[in-house]
Parts: structure tokens; sequence; C-alpha cells
């Protein structure tokens, strides 16, 4: 029998079938123009990796509301598509006829006949993970070489947002990390994540701070544009594909850092689910201090954000994602950046260690509420 795991815990990685849900809501009269852009779209898709079906609904009660589900073999394979350029390229055209979007994923974990229509074969189901209510998300960008000290103080210096937006929804915290001329902001919300990140980004304090830093970026973009916002946006996503918790334990003196880790190409998901799966391995150790451990995932960038008791320095192999058996040597493999060859002893594994850690601009959590 399944049983839940008792840990926080959330993951691309489980192996299951993966169910995405689209809910569309069209501009009056846009019907025939979405139809004619879904056939498009509908074709380009068949042919990725890893897609199995899609299906196509419209709402009895409300004709401007449409349903798109899809299925994958896996998380990880429609996750490489979806954060891909060509993905942003060919679902441009959908912009021009829909008001409104959003996108839910779910792991299949059971799938039922019935009485006149045999199940399907069984396969072996994921074990159910237990959730926390938190939404977690990341954006990277980068800003051009000689001006990272000018963004670190703009980001750091920027007022806080309300953190409520509505009855449901909640930011919980923000995190800022810089590694070279690269920012990764990363953000958990409690309820609906494109909700908040619309509200924030609605804020005249939080405006102010990205206008400031336009001048920065190595890529142009104008918020004010809608399009322009869009692309952004999309291109600087940064999923988080893994998250684990403990649950119970102490956590005085928790500090949060974040690690960088730019993989070969094509060896991003394989070194995202390294790090996975020695943090679900960490977080069930009573004396480990990883209280806690995101994955944060597109292409070939990954980043490791740790809540962590003590310096990094006390553990570096557990720290840096390699303690035990042959995990530095798989690591040095996968990583761009390891030209120094396999660190084995103690001080390698320290300086690929300080080479991954981000420097930290800013950690903001709301007032708890009263």
């Amino acid at each position: 029998m399944t049983t839940l795991s008792e840990r926080i815990s959330q993951s691309a990685f489980d192996g299951s079938r993966l169910r995405v849900v689209l809910l569309l809501d069209l501009y009056d009269g846009a019907q025939n123009q979405f139809l004619e852009v879904y056939e498009r779209l509908r074709k380009q898709v068949a042919s990725v990796p890893g897609h199995i079906s899609d299906e196509l609904c419209q709402s009895i009660e409300n004709p401007s509301q449409w349903l798109i589900t899809s299925e994958w073999e896996s998380a990880p394979r429609f996750l490489a598509w979806v954060n891909s350029e060509s993905h942003v390229a060919s679902v441009q055209p959908l912009h021009g006829c829909v008001r409104d979007t959003r996108s839910l994923r779910f792991s299949v974990m059971r799938v039922t006949g019935s009485a006149s229509t045999p199940s399907p074969v069984p396969v072996p189901a994921p074990v159910p993970r237990r959730g926390d209510g938190i939404v977690r998300h990341a954006l990277t960008f980068t800003v051009k070489p000689g001006s990272e000290s000018e963004v670190a103080e703009l980001l750091a210096a920027y007022a806080s947002p309300e953190a409520q937006v509505d009855e449901k929804t909640r930011l919980h915290r923000t995190s800022v990390f810089m590694h070279g001329n690269r920012v990764v902001r990363t953000v958990e919300v409690e309820g609906d994540l494109l909700a908040a990140l619309r509200h924030v980004a609605q804020q005249p304090e939080v405006q102010a701070v990205e206008k400031a830093i336009n001048p920065y970026l190595e890529q142009d973009r104008d918020l004010t544009d809608p399009g322009s916002a869009r692309l952004f946006f999309t291109r600087a996503a940064l999923p988080a594909v893994h998250h684990v918790a403990a649950v119970g334990r102490d956590a005085e003196d928790v500090r949060r850092h974040a690690l960088f880790y730019p993989a070969k190409d094509g060896c991003g998901t394989a070194l995202a689910r390294l790090l996975a799966g020695q943090d679900e391995a960490a977080v069930d150790e009573p004396e480990s201090p990883i209280q806690a451990s995101t994955v944060f995932q597109r292409d070939d960038i990954v980043v490791r954000m740790l809540d962590m008791r003590g310096p990094l320095a006390a553990r570096p192999a557990l720290a840096l994602g390699v303690e035990g058996g042959h995990k530095a040597a798989v690591l040095a493999r996968l990583l761009d950046s390891a030209k120094d060859g396999v660190p084995t002893s103690d001080v390698e594994i320290s300086r690929f260690l300080a080479r991954s850690e981000m420097r930290p601009i800013t950690d903001r959590r709301p007032p708890v509420q009263s």
C-alpha cells in the first residue's frame, strides 16, 4: 500500500507521467483564429520527445473559456520543451487571441476505468508527497559585466511590496542572489503564484527598481509592453524541479544559501537529479545540517538553494551535493566549469564549493500576521 511521505517535498523526478492542464480565456470573436493557431501548434507539439496526447475542450457554460489537456511521459520532458526558445516562438501567435491563461501540472498517480472499460496495464505508482501549501519559483537574468555592484545595491534597497495579495494568496519569502553577472530571484507564495507575480509587478516600488536596472541588463526589455514583458518572464523562468524539507526539526540558526551549477550542454536535468537525490537522503539524516533544499533548473542552468544550520564549510561535500560514493566524479562530468578535474580531497571540494556559492543580496519574509 502506498504511504504518504513524511517529508515536505515536491519533485519532477518521480518517473510518473505528467498531465498538463491549460485554462484559456479567449477574446470575444477570436475562436476561429484560436482554432487555426491551435492546429498549427498541435502538429508541432506532436513531434516533441516525451509528448503523448492532447485534448481540446470548450466550456458548455462560457464558450470563451477553453481547456487544453496534454499528457507527457515525464515532467522533465515537458519542462525541457516548455522552457525552450522553440516553445516561446511557437506560442507567440496565441497571444493575439487569448486574454488570459493558467497552466497547471500534475503527476498521474492512478488511472482507473469503468466496469465495461478495462483499466490500463498497471504501472508502479509514485509515492504521494506531503506539501506545505507553498509554491516555489525563480527568475534569472544576466547584467552587463562591470555593473554587478550597482545592480546588487538596487536589488537590496527596494521597499518590500504588500505581502497579502488576496484572501487566498500571500507572499511568503523572497530571496535574491548573484553569481558573477547572473541574478537569481526566488519567490515562495502561499496560494496562486501567477496572481502573486502580477501583484508584485504592479507595485510602484517594484516598478521603480525594475526600471532602474533596465540599462544594466544584457537583454533589453520593456515591462510596460505586455509582449516584451511576457517574453522576458518566459525566458527568465527558472522552475523549481525539486524541493524537500525536514518536518519537526529545530529551525534555529538556519541560514539560506544558494549554489550555482552551470551544466555541460544537455546535462542540466541529470545534474539537477543528482543534487535532488542527495538532498532527499540528507533531510532524513537526524544530524544533517540541511533543513531544506530547493533545486531550480532550466536547460543547463541549475541553482540549488539550501536552508542550513551552520556554515557550508562545516560539511563541504554535503553542502556541494557530493557526499558519499562517487558523486564528486559524477558532478565533475556534468559541470561545464569543472576544469580542475574531480574534487577528491576536502580542500578541492571546498574550492569547488567556494566557486559555486552565490552572493546573497536580500532575503525577505513578511511580518507574521497576528
